[in-house]
C-alpha cells in the first residue's frame, strides 16, 4: 500500500501507534501524530525537495521544474498553507460586534445560523475536529466572511460556503464523505463531487477538473457541529436530525 499519511478506508490523518528498534527488536506504543510534511502529495513533496536543492531560489526552481516563476511562486504559497506555515497575523485588528445586527433568526440557512451563533459569541469561538483539536474562528468585520489561522486563504471564506456544503447533504440524502484534496486533484479519487471537499471545490470555489483545491473540510466540518448543523464524523458529515427537520 502506498503511504500518504491519510487512512485509505476513512481519510483521516493517520497516527503513529509503535516505535521500533532495528537493533534489539524493542517496541514502545505510543499514539502521536505524523508531521505535517507526512500528508504532502508526491507533486508536493518533489517542489519541497527542489525548492530545498536549489537553496530557496524561486528563479532556480523555475528552472528546474520548467514552470514560470508566479507558477512556482504560487506553489510555495500553497505549500506553506499545507503545511501551516502562515503564521498568526499579529497587526489583526479586533472588530467591534456591536456594529453588526443578527440575520433574520428564523431564518434555516447554515450561512445566518452559524453568522448569528457566532456573533452571540462575541465574534469569536473555540470548535473541535473529531480528533479533539481545538480550533479559533472569528468574524470577519466586513459581516459577510470569517478567519481562522488554519485556513489562511485570501479573500478568507464566505459564510455562504456552509451553505454550499448542506446543498451537498441533503442532494447525497443527508450525510457525504468528507474526502480528501491534499493527495488528489477534482473529479479524481476522493475529491469527486460527492465529497465535501470536491464539492466545494467544484461549486464553491469554481474550480475545474485535474486541478488541486484548498481542503478546508477538518475545520468546516468541525464548526458544523459546534452550530448543531450536522455531525462531525470520521470520514463522514451527516445534518442532524434537528436540522433535517427544519429544512424538509
Amino acid at each position: 500500500m502506498k503511504f500518504s499519511g491519510q487512512c485509505p478506508v476513512c481519510g483521516e490523518h493517520l497516527h503513529l501507534a509503535r516505535l521500533a528498534c532495528p537493533g534489539c527488536k524493542a517496541e514502545f506504543p505510543t499514539d502521536e501524530p505524523l508531521l505535517p510534511y507526512n500528508y504532502l502529495s508526491e507533486e508536493d513533496a518533489q517542489f519541497l525537495k527542489t525548492f530545498l536543492v536549489c537553496r530557496g531560489s524561486l528563479k532556480d526552481v523555475q528552472a528546474q521544474m520548467n514552470i514560470s516563476y508566479p507558477t512556482a511562486k504560487k506553489r510555495l504559497e500553497e505549500l506553506l498553507l499545507r503545511l501551516g506555515l502562515c503564521g498568526e497575523d499579529k497587526n489583526e485588528e479586533e472588530v467591534d460586534m456591536s456594529l453588526f445586527k443578527k440575520t433574520e433568526t428564523a431564518s434555516t440557512k447554515a450561512s445566518d445560523i452559524i453568522r448569528n451563533k457566532l456573533y452571540e459569541n462575541d465574534g469569536k469561538a473555540t470548535v473541535c475536529s473529531v480528533s479533539g483539536k481545538a480550533y479559533v474562528i472569528k468574524a470577519s468585520g466586513d459581516g459577510k466572511t470569517f478567519l481562522c489561522n488554519e485556513l489562511p486563504i485570501k479573500p478568507p471564506f464566505s459564510y455562504e460556503v456552509f451553505d454550499c456544503i448542506v446543498e451537498l447533504l441533503i442532494r447525497e440524502g443527508g450525510s457525504a464523505r468528507k474526502g480528501m484534496g491534499r493527495n488528489f486533484r477534482l473529479g479524481e479519487g476522493n475529491c469527486t463531487e460527492d465529497t465535501v471537499v470536491g464539492y466545494i471545490g467544484a461549486h464553491y470555489f469554481g474550480a475545474n477538473y485535474g486541478t488541486y483545491v484548498f481542503d478546508p473540510v477538518f475545520v468546516l466540518a468541525a464548526v458544523l457541529e459546534w452550530a448543531g448543523i450536522a455531525r462531525n464524523e470520521r470520514g463522514y458529515l451527516s445534518l442532524t436530525a434537528d436540522y433535517l427537520a427544519k429544512v424538509r
